[in-house]
C-alpha cells in the first residue's frame, strides 16, 4: 500500500481543516490506518487509528473530542476531521497503515505502524 496525505494548511485557532490519505493497492481494506504528526524537534506523536472496517476509532487523549478520524474503503481514502485547532496541533501530520495486530492491541507506537505517505503540513495560528 502507498499512502499520500494531503489537505493541510494555515488555519486560525479554533478553526478546522480536514485531512485526506489517498491510498493504492489491492490490500488498502485489509489494514487498520492511523494518523500522526510530528512538530520540528519533536518525536512523532500517534493521533487516531481506525480499524480496517471502520467500525472501530481510538485516539490520542490530546485530541479526543476535537478529531475524528473516518475512512472511505470503495475509494481507498482515509480522513482526519480537526475541530477547535490550537496552536500546539501545528506538525506535519502522516498517514500510516496498521496491521491486524497493531490494531488490536490499541498501539500508538509508530514503530507498530508501516508504509509511511509523505506529509501534509499543518500550522495553526493564535
Amino acid at each position: 500500500v502507498q499512502l499520500q496525505a494531503c489537505g493541510g494548511g494555515l488555519v486560525q485557532a479554533g478553526g478546522s481543516l480536514r485531512l485526506s490519505c489517498a491510498a493504492s493497492g489491492r490490500t488498502f481494506s485489509s489494514y487498520g490506518m492511523g494518523w500522526f504528526r510530528q512538530a520540528p524537534g519533536e518525536e512523532r506523536e500517534f493521533v487516531a487509528a481506525i480499524s480496517w472496517s471502520g467500525g472501530s476509532t481510538y485516539y490520542a487523549d490530546s485530541v479526543k473530542g476535537r478529531f475524528t478520524i473516518s475512512r472511505d474503503n470503495a475509494k481507498k481514502m482515509v480522513y482526519l476531521q480537526m475541530n477547535n485547532l490550537k496552536p500546539e496541533d501545528t506538525a506535519v501530520y502522516y498517514c500510516a497503515t496498521a496491521p491486524v495486530r497493531t490494531y488490536s492491541r490499541g498501539s500508538q507506537d509508530p514503530a507498530d505502524f508501516s508504509s509511511w505517505g509523505l506529509g501534509t503540513q499543518v500550522t495553526v495560528s493564535s
